[in-house]
């Protein structure tokens, strides 16, 4: 918390307009997340200037929301906001990060700062659970690790602090000397080196001495030197700081098979758990994780350096390391019964948290009330009095209907709660309370925020809410599609616009998930295939606009009624829509115009365009929103002449339409591979579809790309089959030699296909592959496991993912990717989680 005036000296800003000494409790930098509290105490909006975004087109959003000062890098007309201070700067990103770097310099407590490629966000989290009793610590929310990311996370950070613990990730030469700044970390932890992000360094190394400017203070650093690169730079590194600066850097490595500060002598997996043993200052040190997992194994040995150099005592440390959790990395969004959605961030609970799982709350518009089941907040540090109360207003300002309490401090002040007449709600003393009431509920068409500490096991209202559907699944990360969703508006000039396709439900991974989560990116135009995909979305109040590329006559009533806007490809079409729409009485109604310029599959073709005229010229009942084509090979190098032969019609016959009507509509020809391969061709929109799910057809983009779903399923069985025998339908599973097999919970009726039976296809199976052995049933099919040790029924098996990409499966099945995913059932259920 900080007046204007410190802020404003902090970032070297100039006033603007009206002058005020406000008090700044928050940052704000999405309109879209503004939460009630923000207002009441005074907030800061920062305008970040982003390659698709610019925080100054919003400010008007966020006055009219209640904010009163703002961080502007662009000339603003104060004399439109009256009341509201300006804070004028050069770069809105430079001055977030300098306010921090203020924040952190007012503090002098020790500060953890973490990075590497993977394992920040575990590491960062299981010291929390370890030290949450001992420290008040503030940490990264999730996984907050940009050059946004982190001042944001350093703002709340104040005197009644213990322990800081920061993530920080880079992806360009230049960015940690800004985060070590921001940090300042006392001691370091890099996690280890991997892939993630090596397009932007030049190799490894680079990449390594990089992330290594953010110890370049610290008291000591953990790593392993097992990652042989990263240990010869963390020694150069370590003798360099002392050669140029005279700061001696204290190192402590660990490792498997090395002379190490911990040198671990062994392993022992057994009934999900490990037993560590390791030589720590010449005495023998032991410990126990539930995990099994080699990373897992490494996320706990890091914690363990730090909390053996820390000085805990042996017992203390092993009852920790036994009883680490978990960490939900994401928010889960699940189907509940009765049409409820659940939302599952059941791992850890403080007003940051809450405020983040309420914004996705905030965006279940399909449900028509909102119910939060929250537990006590642990370890705040707060006066409970201070806490709930603060608490209770944020519930009554986003607009809960219901609130289900359990814990004895939320009992102990449950009069803040019941002063809001608009909030039900119940209190409970503890989850087996609440568990056996539960039958006392209704949960009816609601959105439902499950938001617990990790202690009060809120896992288990989790399984009594949710849909009992079949035991595949199918993960849907949205984070993933929205990084994909960025990877092409980076490729795009200022000013084109980006419609998404999301016909066949979101080409099979959701309708309304997938398309609220759009909406909350803000693209300019959604698409589906037919009206009933359009009217379902309004009727979940999806109010982006909406074509319809595919309209069947007899749906232009419905469509006008729900606001859906028709493509118009002939000219009876456009008849039928004419009389249509004068019956019904509207005027200007928007269309979109189909040309025909290769693909030969719909739209008017050039000499169709003068009859088409001749219609719409001056037609009142329309206007014409866009004129828009299909490419027919723009991911095929060898028809690119094609390809530009199409977008020569294009140009020919849009320019003669818009010179017709005497305006110019929205041009848009580029599907998911023409905005890759041919930026000349982005006109005012780009149409883009399966680029967004995470599969580029040109495979220019593929190393930006991720895979958005996970189809995962489980073992039901596992058999020892001697060899002669046969296995499946029709016997055509030969068993050579003796093989031991999992019958998996997956057929075809799933959408897994029958084309795949003997077909050299693979599942995963602990991380290894599992070929399909005869004919794929209707539900289930069998794998080979013969090779795969540690294998138990209800295992996890994945069907297709990160490790297994849809396309392989595509080719064995002599298919599409498209094929593939639009296969899979409703049966199926959908999971939606947000890494944010």
């Amino acid at each position: 918390m900080l007046p204007v005036s410190l802020i404003a000296s902090a970032c070297k800003a100039q006033w603007l307009g009206h002058k005020e000494e406000l008090t700044v409790k928050y940052l704000v930098t999405d309109t879209r997340k503004i939460s009630p509290d923000q207002l009441s105490a005074q907030a800061l909006f920062i305008a970040i200037v982003t390659q698709r975004s610019n925080g100054h087109w919003h400010i008007a959003d966020a006055y009219d929301k209640g904010i009163r000062c703002f961080l502007v890098s662009e000339m603003t007309d104060t004399g439109q906001y009256p009341d509201a201070v300006f804070l004028l700067v050069n770069n809105t990103v430079t001055a977030l990060q300098q306010i921090a770097v203020y924040v952190r310099m007012q503090s002098h407590i020790p500060v953890i700062g973490i990075t590497g490629s993977n394992g920040k966000t575990i590491i960062k989290e299981w010291l929390h659970q370890l030290l949450e009793k001992q420290e008040h610590i503030i940490r990264s929310p999730k996984s907050y690790n940009s050059q946004i990311g982190v001042p944001l996370s350093v703002w709340p950070l104040d005197a009644t602090h213990t322990l800081g613990i920061f993530e920080a990730g880079i992806s360009q030469p230049g960015e940690m000397e800004q985060l070590e700044k921001i940090i300042r970390p006392t001691i370091g932890i890099f996690t280890n080196i991997g892939e993630a992000h090596n397009q932007g360094f030049l190799n490894s190394r680079q990449k390594i001495n990089e992330k290594l400017q953010l110890f370049r203070q610290s008291e000591l650093l953990i790593y392993c030197r097992d990652y042989h690169e990263l240990h010869e730079a963390v020694a150069l590194f370590a003798q360099s700081l002392k050669a140029n600066t005279g700061h001696q850097l204290q190192l402590l490595s660990w490792s498997y098979k090395h002379e190490a500060g911990l040198a671990v002598q062994s392993l022992k997996k057994e009934g999900g758990r490990t037993r560590i043993s390791a030589l720590y200052k010449g005495k023998e040190q032991s410990m126990s994780i539930p995990f099994t997992d080699a990373a897992s194994i490494e996320n706990a040995i890091n914690c363990w350096c730090f909390l053996l150099y820390r000085g805990l005592a042996e017992q203390e440390i092993q009852e920790g390391m036994a009883a680490l959790k978990p960490i939900a990395m994401r928010l889960e969004l699940r189907q509940g019964e009765n049409n409820s959605v659940i939302i599952n961030d059941a791992y850890n609970s403080d007003l940051t948290s809450l405020n983040i799982a309420l914004d996705m709350l905030e965006q279940q518009k399909q449900q028509s009330a909102a119910t939060v089941i929250l537990s006590d907040m642990q370890q705040t540090g707060r006066a409970e009095s201070v806490l709930y109360s603060e608490v209770a207003d944020i519930l009554k300002e986003r607009k809960v209907n219901r609130l289900i309490a359990i814990g004895s401090a939320l009992m102990a002040h449950r009069k803040l709660f019941e002063a809001n007449a608009r909030l039900q709600s119940s209190f409970f003393a503890g989850t087996e309370d609440f568990l056996h009431h539960i039958h006392e509920f209704t949960f009816d068409n609601e959105a439902i925020l499950l938001k617990g500490a990790r202690s009060f096991t809120f896992e288990k209202i989790s399984l009594l809410l949710e849909q009992k559907i079949h035991q595949t699944v199918m993960t849907v990360n949205l984070t993933a599609m929205n990084n994909n969703l960025d990877a092409f508006r980076r490729r795009l000039k200022a000013g084109v616009r980006t419609m998404a396709m999301v016909k066949a439900s979101s080409y099979g991974s959701g309708g309304y998930e997938i398309a609220n989560a759009l909406q909350e990116q803000k693209v300019d135009y959604l698409t589906v295939a037919y009206a009933d995909e359009g009217v379902a979305l309004r009727k979940a109040r999806i109010e982006l606009p909406i074509m319809v590329m595919s309209p069947s006559t007899q749906s232009f009533d419905r469509m006008i009624i729900w606001k859906l806007e028709p493509e118009i490809f002939n000219l009876r079409s456009l008849h039928q829509f004419i009389e249509v729409a004068r019956n019904i009485g509207v005027q200007q109604y928007p269309v979109h115009i189909k040309l025909d310029t290769g693909m030969h599959r719909l739209g008017f073709m050039q000499h169709e365009i003068g009859p088409l005229l001749q219609v719409i010229k001056n037609e009142p009942v329309l206007r014409v929103a866009s004129i828009f084509s299909h490419l027919a090979a723009a991911d095929d190098p060898a028809y690119r002449d094609f390809t530009r032969a199409q977008a020569e019609a294009f140009v020919l016959m849009s320019t003669q339409i818009s010179d017709a009507l005497g305006y110019r509509p929205l041009r848009h020809l580029c599907n998911t591979a023409g905005i890759v391969q041919y930026p000349e061709y982005h006109f005012d929109m780009v149409r883009l579809g399966l680029g967004l799910y995470g599969i580029d057809g040109s495979g220019g983009l593929d190393d930006q790309l991720q895979q958005i779903s996970t189809l995962r399923t489980t073992i039901a069985q596992i058999k020892h089959i001697p060899a002669g025998e046969t296995i499946g339908y029709g016997r055509r599973g030969k068993v050579e030699q003796d093989m031991r097999i999992a019958t998996i919970c997956i057929g075809y009726a799933d959408g897994y296909p029958r084309a795949l039976s003997n077909s050299g296809a693979y599942v995963m199976v602990s991380n290894k592959s599992a070929p399909v052995i005869g004919t794929i049933a209707m539900d289930m099919c069998m794998v080979d496991i013969t090779d795969i040790d540690a294998v138990h029924e209800g295992d996890e098996v994945i069907v297709f993912g990160d490790a297994l990409p849809i396309q392989k499966l595509a080719s064995w099945a002599g298919t599409i990717s498209y094929e593939i995913m639009t296969g899979i059932a409703p049966r199926v259920k959908r999971v939606y989680v947000n890494e944010s």
